[in-house]
């Protein structure tokens, strides 16, 4: 089985690695840490940033997931139904994946994900938008960042062979993506846009209880 949907040109470091990608790896580590898991599962191997760092620089238990075996993922399987038992991993976390399903998929793979998840997900989507960000500082004055976001004229999405849906695309408001993470049995701890990139929205969720 070899599904794979993106080539693995695709993250090359000129293309792939860009300033405000990186950034959001920043994020990506400090939610898992905060969380202090003894184990991890990563959905969608992508460029290994992460795994490496976590399997180079902590005691966590790194074990990762994809469909293309050529990624040399831990588990080969889909997010839909995933080859793992039941509360398995401390945090279970998607950084830029879910959107690459349709999405009324969507909320089966966070019902999937629940499943494996002892208590925590950590989940990044991207989110169009027209934003104006300012950031300022002065000497021994507090750091001020300041960040909109404006909808006017939002398009409609058109899967360009990867992404099916974004966040602020006509049809898919913050607060519909929202309202279906909540359905699928979990709680919204946090939920941010990262300032540096703007394009990702993070979700920190915690298992609802039944």
């Amino acid at each position: 089985m070899n599904n794979r949907q993106v080539d693995k040109t695709a993250y090359q470091f000129d293309y792939y690695c860009d300033l405000a990608r990186w950034s959001s790896y920043w994020y990506q580590l400090k939610e898992i840490l905060a969380l202090k898991p003894d184990n991890i599962l990563e959905i969608g191997v992508g460029d290994k940033v992460i795994s490496n760092y976590l399997k180079n620089n902590t005691n966590i238990k790194y074990d990762s997931l994809d469909i293309a075996t050529d990624l040399q993922p831990d588990f080969i399987g889909s997010i839909e139904a995933m080859p793992m038992a039941n509360e398995n991993f401390e945090v279970v976390c998607a950084f830029e994946v879910l959107e690459h399903l349709p999405f009324d998929k969507f909320i089966l793979a966070l019902k999937e994900m629940r499943r494996v998840a002892k208590k925590y997900a950590i989940i990044s989507l991207p989110h169009w938008s027209r934003h104006f960000s300012v950031d300022f500082r002065l000497p021994f004055l507090k750091r001020i960042r300041w960040q909109f976001k404006l909808y006017f004229l939002s398009p409609e999405h058109e899967f360009n062979g990867q992404h099916y849906w974004e966040i602020g695309k006509k049809g898919f408001p913050l607060k519909k993506i929202k309202q279906t993470i909540e359905q699928s049995g979990w709680k919204i701890l946090d939920d941010y846009v990262v300032f540096e990139s703007p394009y990702h929205h993070f979700f920190i969720l915690e298992k609802s209880v039944n």
